[in-house]
């Protein structure tokens, strides 16, 4: 009879924010690229990434995060490039020393188990997973309850706020109360965008920003709008609306957004 295969103790190491992926191994590795380059493409190139996933993983932490972790330089003798901040710094330090420690327990654990090689199956962190594009982490700062439905408004910082109609019941569900922390979830498919920022419509929400990236598709096309604080917000419509538009990086654009259209979860 062949000799079982001893098992080894191993695990990755996540930090997640209400059920999001906020950092892990290779994003920590990204930052740190990004750190020694200067710059998202050649930090990219290191990784053996697209530049497009590159990009996509750095909003997807600074969207989660407190304060920025990486943030655009302009100018100066290189003509600019991509920066680190200090909070960026931090995080990693802090991610580091988290890391070893785990691996530590991981050990510990090992040596600690008898006949390990004859376990199975381990048991998993549930993340909490959704197709919508957009995520935002923030607090309830306001909440109207009305006959069926109820009003929440919930901060998500630099001066960004955005409003959600749900069910009493969801209400209910899910514990909303004033300070709660909260996910706010936007399919991208459901922002309009106007570059004409006074435009009068029906939409509670209404996101100001600055039009990062555009990537034209042969039907719809991407539309990334840079808001305060560093976040993206990502927009899909029409090859034929963007023609008409002519959304370009560098231009002012306005988010519609209606409250029906936003998403709350919370990961308690």
């Amino acid at each position: 009879m062949p000799k079982p295969q001893v098992l080894e103790f191993s695990g990755q190491f996540w930090l997640n924010r209400k059920g999001c992926g906020y950092l892990g191994a290779g994003r920590v590795e990204l930052l740190e690229h990004i750190d020694e380059c200067g710059s998202i493409a050649r930090a990219a190139k290191r990784m053996g990434m697209s530049y497009k996933t590159a990009w996509d993983a750095v909003e997807a932490m600074n969207n989660l995060a407190d304060q920025p972790l990486v943030v655009r330089a302009t100018g100066g003798k290189g003509g600019g490039g991509t920066l680190l901040t200090d909070y960026g710094k931090q995080v990693i330090a802090g991610y580091r020393l988290m890391e070893a420690e785990h691996r530590r327990f991981l050990a510990r654990m090992e040596a600690g188990v008898k006949n390990f090689d004859q376990i199975n199956n381990l048991l998993k962190a549930i993340n909490m997973k959704t197709s919508a594009r957009n995520q935002f982490l923030g607090q309830v700062s306001y909440l109207e309850k009305g006959a069926v439905n109820s009003e929440v408004k919930v901060d998500m910082g630099e001066g960004l706020e955005i409003f959600a109609i749900v069910t009493n019941e969801a209400v209910e569900d899910l514990g909303l109360a004033l300070g709660k922390e909260t996910m706010v979830l936007i399919k991208s498919s459901f922002v309009l965008l106007s570059p004409d920022e006074k435009l009068r419509i029906s939409a509670r929400n209404r996101l100001y920003g600055t039009v990062r990236e555009v990537v034209p598709g042969a039907v719809n096309s991407e539309v990334k709008l840079e808001l305060p604080g560093g976040r993206v917000l990502t927009a899909i419509i029409t090859r034929e609306a963007l023609t008409e538009l002519g959304f370009v990086p560098g231009q002012r654009a306005c988010a519609l957004i209606k409250a029906s259209h936003v998403i709350l979860a919370v990961n308690d």
